[in-house]
């Protein structure tokens, strides 16, 4: 073999060989250098003694441009070796994206971050280049808090994580919030090692809510609770504090694990509870204002700061079952009387009603015992009727003052709400707040005034009313009334017929029961009659000295005649 043949199969070796690795390199990421700019197309040799075109677009992107120049090494995708044009096909955009994958995937699988820009806004979200490879972005995760605007965030090279990847589909999910959190919490894990509990320091008022303020500490929020703005009463936060006022604050207690900082105003000003006791002595009078009203009470501001309670047991002595806020009104000015202080709770209990006389021992030292009052009935029950009285007080008639003869309960019927009714006063307590009265004592008490009747004397009574049973009869000269039995209307059984006897008609008794304890009155025509039997016999003779009782009896009722007609 010459050397002119063995030169030529080394070149064809070669060739092959090289024709051979250019066949491997296709679907893959090259080097090549730029040979020549034309227009929009920079003309790469990649070697192979083969040339391509690549538009000059694929080397600008969102967040960068184009700066390509002649001589330039770059990376480019070889789609094919040669077209039909005798031309490499190339890509830059692909290049990059296959680069960028690469990357992409030793980033999510160390869980580091990645850079890109935001550049597009889609549904839903907004899609991000990560260096040549794009990215989806959901909405919820652009920051930390909701967005009006993302304006500012476009087009501008920022550090995103990857929540998901899947190349099979070409899907990337990037969060910025996730960022944005993870630098907060070392931003304030940092502020949070420089602060100390009980430091007092300055911040901005960054945000307001019903239960406390959001303080800015610079860089880390602390709360400063409603109810430590101030040592008085605060309703509202924004009745002291306003957005963006810079305010100087005491920070109260530092959560470490949580990063929740609580801060206080209140606590750099001096405890107006120190030494309440000596202030605000037990029975001393003050005058307040009242700051809220509740269903239990009212509470009242005695100095900025001291606010007291007057509970609604205490606001009123004759209105028990009423709401505070129909006694007093809010920012109303009241005198009060101090009933208890106890600094370790920080309470003060106060008594409104204690500052105007008890409308009880007002009533006691007009009216004695014995009194004749007139009240207006305002309600019945079982055991009474209570009468509106003087100085906005009730007083009480049991059922068994109502009337002397009759029952309670049948005499309580006569008597409607709103009447006018006069009664004595019997009893006022004034320690329990009651008030006896009664209606009956107007009349005086019949067994008091009943003379002569006695057990054992005759009286005259007269038939008030007749009955199946019996009849009932009044007392001659008195009030008192009685009822005889049909058993006690006579001796003789024949004779014990109430029908016998007509409304009106007198007739004489013998009292069997007078009980002036007990209120009881009984008397009986048969009682009489025995009664009399018995003295004409032991007067006229018995039956057996041979008189008959008829005899003895006719001769007793001719004398007792007879003392009638000389009388």
């Amino acid at each position: 073999m010459t050397a002119v043949e063995t030169t030529r199969e080394d070149f064809a070796a070669l060739l092959d060989e090289s024709f051979g690795s250019a066949d491997t390199q296709e679907g893959s990421v090259v080097k090549g250098i730029v040979v020549a700019i034309e227009k929009d197309l920079a003309i790469i040799d990649i070697g192979l003694k083969t040339e391509g075109r690549v538009a000059l677009r694929e080397f600008a992107g969102p967040g960068r441009e184009n700066t390509i120049q002649v001589g330039d090494e770059v990376e480019v995708y070889l789609e094919r070796v040669e077209n039909a044009m005798g031309e490499a096909v190339l890509s830059r955009d692909k290049a990059r994206r296959e680069e960028s994958w690469i990357k992409l995937e030793k980033a999510f699988t160390a869980n580091e971050k990645v850079f890109g820009v935001i550049f597009n806004q889609v549904k839903g979200g907004f899609t991000v280049d990560l260096d040549g490879a794009v990215a989806f972005l959901p909405r919820s995760q652009v920051d930390i808090r909701p967005i009006r605007d993302v304006g500012p965030l476009m087009h501008n090279q920022q550090p995103f994580q990857i929540l998901k990847m899947d190349r099979r589909r070409g899907n990337i999910v990037v969060s910025r919030r996730t960022v944005l959190e993870e630098t907060r919490a070392e931003q304030r894990h940092e502020l949070v090692q420089n602060l100390e509990e009980g430091q007092a320091i300055e911040g901005v008022v960054k945000n307001i809510t019903d239960y406390g303020a959001f303080v800015d500490l610079g860089g880390i929020d602390g709360l400063l609770h409603v109810t430590d703005i101030a040592w008085r009463r605060v309703n509202h936060p924004t009745e002291v504090l306003n957005i963006g006022q810079t305010v100087k604050v005491k920070i109260i207690k530092i959560n470490h694990e949580t990063h929740r900082i609580s801060l206080g105003m209140k606590q750099l000003l001096g405890d107006p509870w120190e030494g309440i006791e000596a202030k605000y002595p037990v029975n001393a009078r003050f005058k307040g204002r009242v700051t809220n009203i509740t269903d239990y009470g009212a509470f009242v501001e005695l100095e900025p700061g001291i606010e007291g309670l007057i509970h609604v047991s205490e606001m009123s002595w004759t209105k028990k079952n009423v709401h505070p806020g129909k006694i007093v009104s809010t920012s109303q000015e009241v005198e009060v009387q101090v009933l208890e202080v106890d600094s370790a709770k920080r309470r003060i209990s106060l008594g409104l009603k204690q500052t105007l006389q008890n409308p009880w021992e007002a009533f006691a030292e007009k009216y004695a015992p014995g009194a004749v009052v007139e009240g207006e009935v305002k309600n019945k029950t079982e055991f009474g009727l209570f009468l509106g009285l003087d100085g906005d007080v009730d007083g009480m008639v049991h059922l068994s003052d109502l009337d002397w003869n009759r029952p309670g309960e049948q005499v309580i019927d006569e008597y409607r709400k709103g009447d006018m009714v006069k009664a004595v006063v019997l009893d006022v307590d004034v320690e329990k707040e009651r008030i006896s009265l009664g209606i009956k004592q107007l009349a005086g008490d019949p067994f008091a005034d009943a003379g002569e009747v006695k057990k054992g004397a005759v009286v005259t009574c007269e038939v008030s009313d007749v009955k199946d049973g019996g009849i009932e009869v009044k007392l001659t000269g008195t009030d008192l009334s009685a009822f005889i039995k049909r058993s006690e209307l006579a001796r003789d059984r024949n004779d014990q017929r109430p029908e016998r006897f007509s409304v009106g008609d007198k007739l004489d008794a013998r009292v069997t029961l007078f009980d002036r304890k007990a209120r009881k009155v009984q008397v009986s025509i048969k009682a009489m009659e025995i009664a009399e039997e018995k003295e004409a016999v032991a007067q006229y003779g018995s039956q057996d000295s041979g008189a008959s009782l008829g005899d003895i009896l006719g001769a007793a009722l001719k004398q007792r005649a007879g003392a009638e007609k000389e009388d």
